[in-house]
């Protein structure tokens, strides 16, 4: 079978151009900054209309359905979309990829502010929710591709900050040209185009990623079901209690279609080849976990974008412009906790602290924002805002963070967009659900508010309660403190129906593992793609390592070391902690240093270091002294490999790049552990020898084999903490497969017991001459009728039945006239019996 090799991580992470040769930090934030104007484009898109929607939706005489619909139809387009772009990265080029989705978004936006009226607008808008789903989900996915997870925290930072400043930057810029007289709101589209064309040009030049070029086959059947059964969803949260009644027969229908469009698309994806979203990822449980998680941060995430615009424009009469500049509390929150967190887990490898707290963060802020009226002081929104922002800059980007360092490189793609597709899900079934609900208490309140000012005042009033957006300016004063009134605790209510959903995420986040961040490259093995791990029996096992970098490494360094008596190394003096062997006697200056941990933040003292050229030579060696420091000389700059391993734990290889002075490498290592126990017979308890002992991962890749001794035990080290499936067979027994947890350390104990099954045999022969007879139907029949087994004879008249219960059984031969006989068996064993059938004559 053939296996891809990752490639070897740099001090930065794993990061590599499209020859192989790493990528320095100058190289990646230079392909960032494409990365990060696509990203910028993307939010642009969803935050700067926001203020302008009323706008757009008078001068083109849209209604409150259009007004939805303006943001709801990019939010469709981008969430049905979102899991084919990440399937197409898995299988073409990226960078081509991203360039095609900027692409779509440039000719969108320009059609768009050419629009003449909302059905036009509603329809450039979905095709810019196309290209805004592929930069979404491919900024992600590329930034996986050039950097390791326990890296990605720091440049996650870069992507939070953009997205801070895009989000809050879009509604002041859509509010700026709103009440600009010689712009006007169709620039808010225009405004984009010179940013996507600048990333464009900017990614030409400095992403070189190695392109995968195999054969491919895309799921398109998928990919229209999928679409489709996303669609007819959102149609009928936004229609829903606006054009029919919640419980209607075109709910019924509606939501009906959805549910066998989506048992379609999961029997599709089953059977595909190449499937959009491969259903087996969901086995993992932080792949599970973090979709649902992020279903839940949509609703939130969503719903603080599209509705502070409408509380601070319809609730407190603020211009766009300020309307804006008024939510830079949440964003400021989003901004720091984005940043701050990302530099935080880069340095220590943790995250789920990050996820739970955000999702308080989240769930309390909505919470506290529920509160909030028309008149309540600005401080204390503000501080609400602040509060949610802190929590969402927490939860998004990390949730997508520790799905990829659970994925093999193959599945990067589709499990990046898999989290990004339902956190647009959960955005655009927030938004239609929320708006269509917001309109309603909206309604209520006005009629509430009108109905208590008296008969004269709901004359005044005329139509101000209807279902259209208000002009407040031209409504007499008290009909426009109540329609404010009505607006203020409407958009509340929406807040306060979002909190349930971003506890919800909260409470999803708790049963997440934590697996700390990889050190090396996202080429390397994660725990999902455990095919890495080790695992070795007690008598006669295999082990099986497919961590072929490492492997080749640590044997090209043993090699080198008895095998080259040139070699500076091998004129070493034995060592001590803390002490380093250098290949010269002096120190060159370029001293490489740092510590090594465990996952868990341990120092490990007494873990072994070297340094070994790209060509195998050892070139130095350092074990790790108190505190987990190490320093080990490098001969002159250029490229290395450095092999840390301590017992116990993983090895692992990093290539580094040492330039003009010391070098800052600390090195994580992932613990193994073991896993024990016994195979015995259920009969009577005894130890079943020679039972046969698999071990494989959530893919059913093997990771270990072996067979148990004369006592009946077995036993495997260094393996991968998770989820595993031991499976166990034995001659004269029934195989058993049985799910199993390895824990975090020592060694796991389980014990099997085998049901003995037993084997009948034996030849049916016919005629005088009583040859054998080919075709000869052999039916097994128990006490109690079932038929358990059948058979046909073989050329020579054999037939052959295993793995049978103790009990009394009828056996049944046809071919000439059948004949039935009772046939005892009793416990484990071969059993003969051969069956005679008379010829019709005889």
């Amino acid at each position: 079978m053939a296996t891809t090799t990752p490639a070897p991580p740099t001090q930065a992470g794993g990061h590599h151009t499209s020859d192989g040769a790493p990528m320095t930090h100058r190289q990646i934030m230079e392909a960032l900054s494409g990365l990060l104007l696509g990203m910028f484009v993307a939010i642009l898109s969803s935050t700067i209309v926001s203020n302008a929607l009323p706008q757009i939706i008078t001068d083109l005489g849209g209604g409150q359905s259009a007004y939805t619909w303006v943001v709801t139809a990019a939010l469709l387009s981008m969430t049905a979309t979102t899991p084919l772009w990440g399937k197409l990265a898995d299988l073409f080029s990226k960078k081509l990829l991203v360039q095609i989705a900027l692409l779509i978004y440039v000719g969108g936006s320009v059609v768009a502010g050419l629009s003449q009226n909302t059905g036009m607008l509603i329809a450039c808008r979905v095709v810019q929710g196309i290209g805004v789903g592929g930069l979404t989900a491919l900024s992600q996915i590329i930034l996986a591709a050039m950097i390791a997870p326990r890296e990605r925290g720091r440049y996650s930072g870069y992507l939070g900050a953009t997205f801070a400043v895009a989000t809050v930057g879009g509604p002041l810029l859509g509010g700026v040209i709103t009440d600009t007289d010689w712009l006007g709101w169709r620039w808010c589209f225009y405004v984009g185009v010179p940013f996507a064309l600048i990333a464009l040009l900017v990614l030409q030049k400095t992403l070189k990623l190695p392109v995968v070029k195999r054969k491919v086959k895309v799921d398109w059947t998928g990919a229209f079901v999928i679409s489709a059964a996303v669609s007819l969803l959102l149609l009928w949260v936004t229609f829903a209690g606006d054009k029919y009644d919640w419980m209607s027969w075109q709910t019924a229908a509606m939501v009906g279609g959805s549910v066998v469009l989506g048992a379609l698309f999961v029997l599709v994806e089953s059977r595909a080849d190449e499937p959009i979203i491969p259903l087996r990822l969901f086995r993992n449980r932080t792949i599970s976990l973090a979709s649902l998680a992020s279903l839940f941060v949509g609703v939130a995430m969503f719903a603080g974008t599209v509705f502070f615009s409408q509380y601070f424009q319809l609730a407190r009469n603020e211009s766009p412009t300020m309307s804006g500049v008024l939510t830079i509390p949440m964003i400021a929150g989003l901004f720091v906790s984005s940043t701050v967190s990302g530099q935080i887990i880069t340095k220590t490898g943790r995250w789920k602290a990050w996820l739970v707290a955000g999702g308080a963060l989240t769930a309390g802020g909505l919470g506290l924002l529920g509160t909030i009226r028309y008149d309540t002081e600005y401080w204390h929104i503000a501080l609400f805002m602040g509060v949610m922002g802190l929590g969402l800059g927490m939860m998004m980007q990390n949730l997508v963070l520790c799905t990829q360092n659970q994925v093999a490189p193959a599945d990067l793609g589709s499990a990046s967009s898999v989290v990004t597709f339902f956190r647009s899900l959960g955005g655009a079934v927030g938004v239609s659900a929320l708006g269509a609900v917001m309109a309603h208490r909206v309604t209520h309140y006005a009629e509430e508010g009108i109905a208590a000012l008296g008969p004269k005042a709901a004359g005044l009033a005329g139509g101000g309660s209807g279902g259209g957006i208000p002009d407040m300016d031209k409504l007499p004063a008290p009909i426009r403190t109540v329609m404010e009134s009505a607006y203020g605790h409407g958009v509340a209510d929406i807040f306060l129906y979002a909190a349930p959903f971003a506890l919800l995420a909260f409470v999803v986040t708790l049963f997440i593992k934590e697996v700390a961040l990889k050190s090396g490259s996202s080429s390397a093995n994660s725990p999902a793609d455990s095919s890495g791990s080790n695992g070795s029996s007690g008598s006669s096992g295999s082990r099986t390592r497919t961590d072929e970098t490492a492997t080749t490494m640590a044997t090209a360094a043993s090699t080198a070391t008895t095998a080259s008596p040139a070699s500076p190394a091998s004129h070493a003096e034995p060592v001590t902690a803390g002490e380093t062997v250098t290949p010269t006697p002096l120190s060159t200056g370029l001293t490489i240093s740092g510590t090594v941990r465990t996952a868990e933040g341990a120092d490990l003292s007494g873990a072994t270091l070297t340094l070994i050229s790209l060509g195998g030579q050892q070139l130095g060696r350092a074990v790790v002294g108190r505190e987990g420091r190490y320093a080990v000389d490098a001969p002159a700059a250029g490229s290395y490999v450095l092999i840390a391993s301590a017992d116990g734990f993983q090895p692992q290889a990093s290539t580094i790049v040492v330039n003009d002075g010391p070098l800052g490498h600390d090195v994580l290592l992932t613990g193994t552990s073991g896993l024990a126990g016994s195979v015995t017979s259920a009969e009577d308890g005894a130890p079943v020898d020679g039972a046969m002992v698999v071990i494989t991962d959530v893919r059913g890749e093997v990771l270990a084999t072996g067979k148990t001794g004369a006592n009946g035990s077995f036993s495997f080290g260094e393996l991968v903490p998770g989820a595993v499936t031991v499976a166990v067979t034995a001659a004269g027994h029934r195989p058993q497969a049985l799910p199993v947890e390895i824990g975090g350390h020592g060694v796991t104990r389980l014990d099997v017991a085998l049901v003995g099954g037993a084997v009948v045999h034996g030849t049916v022969r016919a005629g005088l001459d009583h040859r054998p007879l080919a075709d000869a139907r052999v039916t097994l029949v128990d006490a109690a009728g079932n038929v358990r087994a059948s058979a046909t004879t073989d050329a020579d008249g054999a037939y052959a039945f295993a793995d049978l219960d103790s009990g009394e059984y009828t056996l049944i031969a046809t071919g000439y006239p059948p004949v039935a006989g009772r046939l005892t068996v009793s416990g484990a064993g071969v059993d003969g019996h051969d069956i005679e059938l008379a010829h019709p004559g005889e």
